[in-house]
């Protein structure tokens, strides 16, 4: 994915009230700025960090500008959850996920029950399979993390996976990492014991597990590969 105007570069101030941050421009003014993301962002909300915008040109909007990465130990980190579907659709439509070849089609926001809806059906080779996405942009000593919150709707979308493979129905949970400087990915059981006993619980089930890496930089965000992953807790 290839921004299509410029970003603009900035130093966050601070983030609060779950959907915004404020941020210092070049120029030294502070801006309230759109913050598209629901987790804490812990390991990428540091006060000083270096960041980058996206400019709405939608003139309605209140805040014009969008926080779309944050630099963290010198590697940029996509917070953009807004962005991480499509990400993952056009990385399926590029054929760079190998578990998903020869497509048929993708459907988003797929209403599985009458509170549920999943992020992606896709229909490939003789077969499809219900998908869901997470964006994790936390790591910690070179792991890659999800949730960086405890996650109650993350965990009812497990549950709802699971529900599904029982029926016989082929169903993946994918996440993303939008972040280079991680070697791995394990569920993070301190955060939310519930989501990791979910997810180990669905994986049992049969629900494919998927962890795939994004590059990000102000230029664009690809995702360049699958990331090792471990779901057993350490004892």
């Amino acid at each position: 994915m290839r921004f299509t105007s410029p970003l603009v570069q900035g130093t966050l101030v601070k983030r609060y009230k779950r959907f915004l941050a404020d941020v210092r421009m070049e120029n030294g003014e502070i801006i309230t700025v759109h913050c598209p993301n629901t987790g804490t962002m812990l390991s990428c909300s540091t006060p000083d960090s270096p960041v980058c915008l996206s400019r709405s040109d939608n003139p309605k909007r209140k805040y014009p500008f969008t926080l779309e990465m944050v630099k963290d130990n010198s590697t940029w980190v996509g917070v953009n959850t807004a962005r991480t579907n499509k990400l993952v659709v056009e990385a399926i439509e590029n054929g760079q996920i190998a578990e998903f070849l020869d497509i048929k089609a993708i459907k988003t926001e797929i209403k599985t029950s009458d509170h549920t809806r999943l992020d992606l059906l896709v229909s490939h080779g003789n077969s499809s399979t219900y998908i869901e996405v997470k964006n994790c942009s936390l790591a910690v000593d070179g792991c890659a993390m999800f949730p960086d919150a405890i996650t109650k709707r993350g965990t009812k979308h497990l549950h709802e996976l699971t529900r599904l493979t029982a029926e016989g129905m082929r169903t993946c949970i994918f996440f993303l990492v939008q972040r280079m400087d991680a070697n791995q990915f394990s569920p993070a059981s301190h955060i939310d014991s519930i989501y990791d006993d979910a997810l180990l619980q669905a994986a049992e089930a049969g629900v494919m597990v998927l962890v795939y890496q994004a590059e990000v930089s102000p230029k664009g965000i690809d995702v360049v590969g699958p990331l090792p992953h471990s779901l057993l807790r350490e004892t």
